[in-house]
């Protein structure tokens, strides 16, 4: 029987998964109702947590998997557990206890997990790349959880703003025109505009003195354009990772930006060095 999948903002019937200690008609039936609920949606896997029912259970379709799976094409995991791990990557995942919504998850890209099967036989069983992904994602619903317990705390606030907007595409709407970061641009712009303005008053002064204090000055004003470049260039960095969904063009804008005031700054420097 095809049932319904548990999706947010409902939670999880129970906190934790119930490990099967008797294999009865009960456990046979949810066990085909996980079979017929991924081939009526289309998905690789379910835990038995994901339509409602406590029991430790998941259920694999093989398709493309390297895993070694029953005449029906599927693997049944019945109370598995991870005991060892290695190799942390950060991947992006989606589940369909929030449809339509993905995030950054740091996982591990190998594990090794022991379950049973319905004579209750243990198995032990390597995963990797994918297939590691998918069992950890699985297995976490055993514990009553999802996801988002395991992103970081700027993961987490951002995927909530996605939550909030309902999709990943809408949260591209909260990406703002101005940034904190142009105040950084607005001090090294007037620093290089009273620079500018040096360089022409040393036109009209003849004073040797006069002109290697104005000098001096250009270079401790250059060395603080540069060190707010430099400012700029990582804050800029930092605060464009809040807004995932416009990073990108956010980090050629930054570099270039960047560069762009490096070029002013050094031009006004020659110009400073031969005029002043």
């Amino acid at each position: 029987m095809v049932r319904d999948i548990i999706t947010y903002p409902a939670p999880p019937s129970v906190e934790y998964g119930t490990d099967v200690r008797v294999f009865n008609e009960d456990i046979i039936s949810i066990i085909q109702d996980l079979k017929d609920t991924i081939e009526a949606n289309s998905l690789e896997a379910l835990a038995a947590f994901q339509i409602g029912e406590m029991y430790n259970i998941i259920v694999i379709k093989k398709g493309d998997m390297s895993f070694v799976a029953g005449d029906d094409g599927y693997l049944e995991l019945i109370n598995p557990r991870i005991i060892s791990s290695s190799d942390k990557v950060t991947t992006v995942e989606k589940t369909a206890y929030f449809p339509g919504l993905s995030a950054n998850v740091e996982r591990h890209n190998n594990i090794s997990i022991i379950y049973e099967d319905r004579n209750f036989k243990q198995h032990s069983l390597k995963a990797t790349g994918k297939e590691a992904i998918l069992l950890q994602r699985k297995i976490d619903y055993t514990f009553g959880s999802s996801f988002i317990n395991k992103l970081s705390k700027d993961e987490k606030k951002l995927f909530e703003k996605k939550l909030d907007f309902g999709s990943d595409i809408a949260i591209s709407e909260s990406c703002p025109t101005t940034f904190k970061r142009d105040y950084i641009l607005k001090a090294i712009n007037i620093f290089m505009i009273a620079m500018v303005a040096l360089v022409a008053v040393s036109f009209f002064v003849s004073d040797e003195s006069t002109l290697k204090s104005m000098w001096s000055y250009q270079l401790y004003a250059s060395y603080g354009v540069l060190g707010f470049i430099i400012v700029y260039f990582f804050y800029a960095q930092y605060e464009g990772k809040q807004f995932t969904s416009c990073t990108s063009c956010q980090i050629g804008n930054i570099i270039g930006t960047s560069v762009i005031n490096l070029v002013k700054l050094t031009l006004i420097m020659v110009v400073s060095y031969f005029i002043v």
